[in-house]
């Protein structure tokens, strides 16, 4: 049997851990000379450097249907909030200095949530799906990934799944971020919007770029280890020249991931 954590044993030192972090946090946003971005347009840059779709809802284990449906509300806030953003030269994005702690005086509802390796409701619970999606975006484009948090667990069957896994990016207000950093010549807009089925999403630029990206997974499998499972992959991408040939510029090996799965999963999954 796993140790707990004395913050995972009482409910004071839990709230007491959580909110250290948080104030480092909110200490760091101040001292760390960055210029975060914050001007939003709504009209759009005129080049796209990439788009996305992912579906909204999904057959999540035997998870309530309501909290999903809650999660969509969620991604309304975040989309209203994010929408149009504009990362200037020098800029660096950070998701949770522009949406703030999610609650229910902000209007978030409670979602389905990552907790000490359990899914649970949660208030703004769903919300990562939003960086799952920009951080999509992000490995396509040359901003700089400053943070992202890898998912360390598995905790659904794959559904409908069309990007490899763990190519997400966890949050957790406000010390778990999703930072990018704008470290070239041009100027990026980020937008979001939701159809009826989907939260579509775009990074878009201010001159055409000659060179465009292509992400892909390697060495993906699912391991038995005793009574329990885990998965793996790696995560690569290649800077191709749009204009000759699709030539490849540059290899680069993004993450190599691992976590447990809590699920069991197919015959099939493990033998391949």
């Amino acid at each position: 049997m796993s140790r707990k954590l004395l913050s995972q044993r009482h409910p004071i030192l839990y709230f007491l851990s959580i909110w250290t972090k948080r104030i480092y946090r909110m200490v760091i946003w101040k001292i760390d000379g960055n210029i975060y971005a914050k001007y939003k347009q709504t009209e759009k840059l005129p080049y796209r450097v990439k788009k996305h779709q992912s579906k909204l809802i999904r057959k999540l284990g035997d998870a309530d249907m309501k909290l999903q449906y809650n999660k969509v509300d969620n991604l309304k806030l975040v989309v209203k909030g994010l929408n149009g953003l504009i990362i200037k030269p020098g800029e660096t994005f950070s998701f949770y200095k522009i949406i703030g702690r999610p609650t229910k005086r902000k209007g978030f509802k409670e979602g389905i949530e990552l907790s000490f390796g359990k899914a649970r409701a949660g208030i703004g619970g769903g919300i990562c799906q939003s960086t799952n999606l920009l951080h999509w975006l992000a490995l396509h484009s040359p901003l700089t990934i400053t943070e992202r948090h890898h998912h360390s667990i598995d905790p659904f069957p794959d559904d409908g799944r069309v990007l490899p896994w763990a190519s997400g990016s966890a949050i957790f207000y406000n010390y778990l971020d999703f930072q990018l950093t704008n470290n070239t010549e041009w100027t990026f807009q980020m937008n979001l919007w939701l159809t009826e089925k989907t939260i579509d999403g775009e990074i878009r630029v201010n001159e055409e770029l000659d060179f465009a990206y292509h992400v892909f997974e390697t060495d993906h499998q699912f391991l038995e280890k005793g009574n329990q499972y885990f998965r793996t992959n790696k995560i690569w991408r290649n800077k191709i020249a749009k204009f000759k040939s699709g030539k490849v510029l540059e290899t680069e090996l993004m993450y190599e991931n691992y976590g447990k799965v809590l699920y069991t999963p197919t015959e099939d999954q493990l033998k391949r």
